[in-house]
């Protein structure tokens, strides 16, 4: 099955120059109070009242990429690149991709068609004027393209100019997840886009999240080296992996009102974070999805 513009799945992989799988970093580029597990709180028209950390926490990250020779690709949400467009700016000059999240950070799922539309291209349109270069990929905020509840979405992103999404982990989880989808990117839209979804070990006949997040958070390292490895080396894939600015903040502030578990889910590790991330950095190349799909 191939895949329009970019690596087919017959293709061997983008090695590094010591022969290793080069691995897709990914950064969701969004605010602590940006995040669905807070929707039941804190409405988009409460936004511009809460303090801003989004800036600082992606600069630290660009600063630790630089040192460690990591390229990605950024996600950015509209919100943000319209209130922080120099921010915007930084992150290509520094030779990142940009991509898009969405101007809202609404699910897909809780959009029209329409509505999903104007949404997504509202942001594109800030991400392209701020940068002068094509947006090409497309992650949906909490992985929430759906295809039974949103058969339209891939349509549309295809229509809008994309050549790529990331909106899929195909995991069992209560606000996202597709655990029948597959694990490695294949074509949709009638092949017009590929789909590459987050990594997933596969055991016992399901799938375990590893590929970043909470579940990168809350499990032991040994597991994500073991992922790692296993994807790279047993099933000779690239490893699909993402955060957000806002798991290396520890001093963030505390939305206590929110439901205990999405204080859980948010605030857990968050102290351990960048040091977890720095020796995952170091298991191998990292380059943005856009490079190790050959995306064109």
């Amino acid at each position: 099955m191939g895949m329009k513009g970019g690596r087919s799945q017959a293709s061997p992989p983008l090695r590094d120059p010591g022969g290793r799988i080069v691995n897709a970093m990914t950064v969701d580029v969004e605010d602590y109070f940006h995040v669905a597990a807070f929707e039941s709180c804190l409405a988009p028209a409460d936004w511009d009242r809460m303090q801003p950390r989004v800036v600082a926490n992606t600069r630290r990250i660009l600063a630790l990429f630089e040192a460690r020779g990591v390229r990605a690709t950024f996600f950015v949400l509209g919100w943000v690149a319209e209130r922080f467009p120099r921010l915007v700016r930084e992150i290509h000059a520094a030779g990142h991709e940009i991509a898009c999240h969405g101007y809202l950070h609404r699910r897909a799922t809780t959009q029209t068609a329409e509505e999903f539309r104007a949404d997504v291209r509202r942001a594109r349109d800030l991400l392209e004027d701020l940068t002068g270069h094509p947006v090409l990929g497309y992650r949906a905020p909490t992985y929430s393209i759906d295809a039974v509840r949103t058969p339209w979405a891939y349509g549309i992103l295809a229509e809008l100019g994309f050549r790529y999404s990331s909106s899929l982990y195909p995991v069992r989880h209560d606000l996202y997840g597709r655990p029948d989808a597959p694990r490695h990117p294949f074509p949709v839209a009638d092949g017009a886009l590929v789909e590459i979804p987050i990594s997933t070990l596969r055991l016992g006949g399901r799938n375990l999240p590893c590929g970043g997040g909470g579940y990168f958070r809350l499990l032991p390292w040994f597991y994500s080296r073991l992922a790692v490895q296993h994807i790279n080396g047993r099933e000779r894939r690239p490893y699909n992996f993402y955060f957000h600015p806002w798991e290396i903040d520890p001093g963030q502030p505390r939305l206590e009102r929110a439901p205990w578990k999405s204080r859980l889910r948010h605030y857990t590790n968050l102290a351990r974070m960048e040091g977890k991330l720095c020796r995952l950095l170091a298991l191998g190349t990292w380059r943005p999805m856009r490079e190790v799909y050959g995306i064109e």
